[in-house]
């Protein structure tokens, strides 16, 4: 593509609520490079309202409707899960660039067919792993490449997973049936590991992980009604590094009186360490800590250059720098965004883990 602006459809979109709503919208307009043309959801009156609330051209009532329109590039894929492999399958059949949120398919299998279909249409695809775009992740990421750890020896990862708690709302009953690929091990904690990776420059040579249910029930927030926690509310994983390096990862269902986030990375030159305290890397509120010698542990600031485009910190700033990031992969033949190839090799990784035999395997 040589033009501005990339002209955007998005698939699952309600006026007042959702994470269209929440995050991308808010990130697309403050992005020049992109215009909102189009619109969908399954009940024609919403669709219309969106369109509306939000500026786009057309509001439709179906997704081909809207992967066939002549006046959208990308089709956003924004929906639950379990629905990605028919979306995005019916948006690259029409011949379009497709950025789906992570995770990409309910599992490896929906993930590779997804990835091999684009393949064979030749196109552009990103996957959702916005926490890449944290300004936070992005300076740990710049400071371990210019060698202020020196050599990675170690990295530990402790981290909640918010909603797989003591109770849950109803929105979020599907995420406790593993098989929907929207549990904590598919959410949270893999967009938390992969950031950490992101950052570190290095991908895992083998890993290994167990899973277990220390909840055996959940109260639904809106009813009261107990009902059975079938996903795993604890994460134990380990794992290498490419060049050696340990990685351990343990997440807990819920949130903590005490630590949410922690991610500490150990060289030989340097420490650093990254702490939020609601929980993953995809919410906001960091703090960047670090010491090299006999230094003592001390905040590091994220300069403002990290996000040029002055979005306030949280979900709509990562969302928007990720596609600050496709703008310039569509309209520059830059590579840096991830892609479905991303999403596969990730996916992976999770299914080794989602295993829970514990013992670690090559990636």
């Amino acid at each position: 593509m040589t033009g501005n602006p990339i002209k955007v459809g998005i698939i699952g979109v309600h006026p007042d609520k959702g994470w269209a709503t929440t995050a991308h919208i808010p990130a697309l307009k403050a992005l020049p490079q992109f215009r909102i043309t189009a619109v969908s959801h399954n009940k024609k009156d919403i669709a219309q309202a969106s369109a509306l609330k939000f500026g786009a051209d057309r509001g439709h009532a179906s997704t081909g409707e809207l992967v066939n329109d002549p006046n959208v590039d990308l089709v956003v894929v924004t929906v639950k899960v379990p629905h990605h492999l028919e979306l995005v399958t019916k948006a690259l059949e029409a011949g379009k660039a497709v950025f789906s949120e992570w995770p990409l398919g309910m599992n490896l299998a929906d993930a590779e067919k997804m990835h091999a279909f684009s393949k064979t249409k030749n196109a552009f695809t990103a996957i959702g792993l916005q926490t890449r775009s944290v300004p936070a992740i992005a300076l740990i990421r710049d400071l371990i490449k210019g060698g202020y750890v020196g050599e990675v020896l170690s990295v530990s990862v402790l981290g909640s997973g918010i909603i797989w708690g003591e109770e849950i709302n109803e929105t979020y009953l599907y995420t406790l049936d593993m098989a929907n690929g929207a549990s904590m091990l598919h959410v949270p904690f893999a967009h938390t590991l992969d950031a950490t990776l992101f950052a570190l420059g290095s991908g895992l040579k083998s890993v290994g992980g167990a899973l277990s249910n220390s909840r055996s029930m959940v109260r639904v927030v809106e009813t009261g009604k107990q009902v059975p926690f079938t996903a795993p509310d604890q994460i134990v994983v380990s794992g290498l590094l490419e060049n050696g390096a340990a990685l351990s990862a343990h997440f807990r269902g819920g949130l903590s009186r005490g630590t949410n986030l922690h991610i500490e990375i150990n060289g030989t030159k340097g420490d650093l360490i990254l702490t939020s305290p609601v929980g993953y890397v995809g919410l906001g509120g960091f703090t960047v800590r670090g010491a090299q010698g006999d230094e003592q542990m001390h905040e590091l600031e994220v300069p403002k250059t990290y996000d040029s485009l002055g979005i306030e910190d949280g979900f709509s700033q990562s969302v928007g720098i990720a596609y600050s990031r496709i703008a310039s992969d569509m309209l520059d033949g830059t590579h840096l965004s991830p892609t479905f190839e991303d999403a596969v090799n990730l996916h992976r990784v999770l299914d080794i883990i989602g295993s829970g035999h514990g013992e670690q395997r090559d990636v």
